[in-house]
């Protein structure tokens, strides 16, 4: 990533995030302004970036899920994880309200089909963000280490896509996996977190 992409980066979460759907300013690559400006940049989103992947919905989808931001229950096993990001339109504009349903397999690799373990959706505030609270999953039978989402902006189509580990030896062997749909991961002393941002293709 160039130091001009982080700027502008920056500069549209310093200017843009309160506004929702506002229209942002577009500033070159030679902006002496935008080079300069002492903020972190804390989004991934740049005009032009394709669309996230989708990805097969899987056997194990359920309806109806509970609201919810953690899908942690006490007494449940598992190295905790935290995954944050944004929901953005294709030209850089967060989508407020965004729909987000997850689902995944526990620490041993098992999906609740009776209930809702491990199930939750939950919506993107203002600025598009969206914080999941949840463990690492375990590994399901012939697949690599992964999350399923649906995401869906107010009224428009649903992305039906999956979330994956850095790092995981199944990567290589997984006929599924999709390379940029992987998180940005790190260790923190609680867990693991992990970073992604959706990007929405929206008439």
């Amino acid at each position: 990533m160039s130091d001009d992409e982080i700027s502008r980066k920056s500069f549209i979460m310093a200017v843009g995030l309160g506004a929702g759907a506002l229209a942002l300013p577009q500033l070159g690559s030679d902006s002496a302004s935008a080079r300069q400006t002492p903020l972190e940049p804390t989004a991934t989103c740049d005009d032009g970036d394709e669309p996230t992947h989708s990805q097969t919905e899987g056997p194990y989808f359920k309806p109806n899920s509970p609201q919810r931001t953690s899908l942690v229950t006490p007494g449940m096993q598992g190295t905790p994880l935290t995954v944050t990001g944004f929901v953005y339109t294709m030209s850089c504009r967060p989508v407020n309200r965004a729909l987000l349903d997850f689902w995944q397999a526990d620490h041993y690799g098992r999906y609740d089909n009776v209930g809702y373990r491990l199930r939750g959706h939950q919506y993107t505030d203002a600025t598009g963000k969206f914080t999941l609270t949840t463990i690492v999953p375990g590994l399901y039978p012939g697949r690599t280490r992964h999350i399923h989402v649906k995401v869906q902006a107010p009224y428009q189509r649903v992305l039906t896509t999956q979330l994956y580990f850095p790092g995981e030896p199944q990567n290589q062997t997984d006929s599924i996996f999709d390379p940029t749909l992987l998180m940005e991961m790190s260790n923190t002393p609680p867990g693991r977190t992990g970073t992604f941002d959706f990007v929405l293709r929206l008439p």
